[in-house]
């Protein structure tokens, strides 16, 4: 089964009888007797749970554990001038074209190509 990028932000609620998106993901630390409930994840776990708005804010965990809802700051969402910086970065080091040695087809095979140096011998 494939996931398309279409996909990943259109998941629905994970109970039965929802068909609402899903804006969290709830997850148990059972070693802790904890239920996390935070941000939606952005791939589907197999132990996890998405829930949509209604449901994420009605949770309720067993009796004698913990509930920790993690709820992201807004502006740490948004990119920063860091992140927008290290991208343009990212796409001027991607751009840069490094002067190549000329360069000698020594011998074909349907789309494969053996290339040699021009001023090396060819290695038969």
């Amino acid at each position: 089964m494939s996931t398309s990028l279409a996909n990943v932000g259109s998941r629905r609620c994970s109970k039965p009888s929802c068909s609402k998106r899903a804006v969290a993901t709830l997850t148990y630390v059972y070693a802790d007797s904890t239920a996390v409930l935070g941000p939606l994840a952005t791939f589907a776990e197999p132990h996890c749970y998405d829930l949509c708005e209604d449901h994420a804010a009605r949770m309720t965990a067993p009796r004698g554990w913990d509930v920790v809802r993690l709820a992201p700051d807004p502006e740490a969402l948004k990119p920063s001038v860091d992140d927008i910086e290290a991208l343009a970065n990212a796409v001027r080091e991607v751009g840069r074209v490094e002067p190549v040695d000329e360069m000698v087809e020594v011998n074909r095979r349907g789309h494969l190509r053996v290339l040699k140096d021009s001023g090396q011998n060819p290695q038969n």
